[in-house]
């Protein structure tokens, strides 16, 4: 397996259950419906898990465009293969929401309510507020890709393998978004993943949903800039405090 297809591929289970979870917390008449927002968190941790268990040994399992570009700003991650790797996670994002529309197209169809169908699959702020909004996904991510810099700092006795997510394993990191969830996420809905947002949104715009609405493109910016700014502030600090 490529590190394309691993990217891919892990992105794409990401996003199965964590577009998945929310479908099945706020559509209409699913067996989990109102079942709140410890059910989100941990259900898109445990697909952070799933996705780095299964692209790690290929990829390093970033998943992430803001995590890939934190890396080669920090260093760690050529950056050559940076446009490879986010291709490949949005590509996978949009597999993913894909397949979440399949799973639970009944449900979209006796769901009225056009911005929870958009809610299955990119984020919406809790109070529009774009400089708040902004910033929300700026220390998100921030607090995301500094801690992942720490996981991935041990010294690789073998120069050949590649630095990234999986470098001590699936858990830690899983432990890490769903805190970030938890604490950090109810006021955007905590994309802290460009890729995770635009995907899905994508495949919102593209897809037959029935009376489905807007796909929100005036705020599509902020999920996308507020990560990569976050990604980069945090290889920043990284490399002033490594000096």
């Amino acid at each position: 397996m490529t590190p394309f297809i691993a990217e891919l591929i892990g992105t794409a289970l990401l996003l199965t259950l964590g577009c998945g979870v929310v479908a099945n917390v706020i559509l209409e008449k699913t067996k989990g419906q109102n079942s709140g927002w410890i059910v989100i968190t941990t259900a898109w941790a445990f697909g952070v898990y799933v996705g780095v268990v299964v692209a790690a040994p290929y990829s390093g399992a970033h998943l992430n465009p803001a995590v890939s570009i934190g890396l080669a700003v920090a260093g760690k991650f050529e950056w050559t293969n940076v446009p490879i790797y986010i291709l490949a996670q949005i590509l996978g994002a949009m597999i993913g929401a894909g397949i979440v529309w399949i799973t639970y197209k009944s449900h979209f169809d006796m769901t009225k309510d056009k911005s929870t169908k958009l809610g299955v699959f990119a984020t919406i702020p809790a109070i529009r507020n774009y400089p708040s909004n902004l910033f929300s996904e700026v220390i998100g991510t921030f607090v995301l890709v500094f801690t992942v810099l720490f996981f991935t700092g041990a010294t690789i006795a073998n120069t050949e393998e590649v630095i990234g997510l999986g470098s001590l394993g699936a858990l830690p990191v899983a432990l890490l978004v769903w805190g970030i969830g938890l604490s950090l996420g109810g006021t955007t809905g905590y994309a802290i993943n460009p890729a995770r947002d635009l995907g899905p949104r994508i495949m919102h715009a593209l897809m037959p949903i029935k009376e489905k609405g807007s796909s929100d493109w005036a705020y599509s910016w902020v999920p996308i800039l507020g990560p990569v700014l976050g990604g980069i502030f945090a290889a920043g600090l990284f490399l002033l405090l490594s000096a």
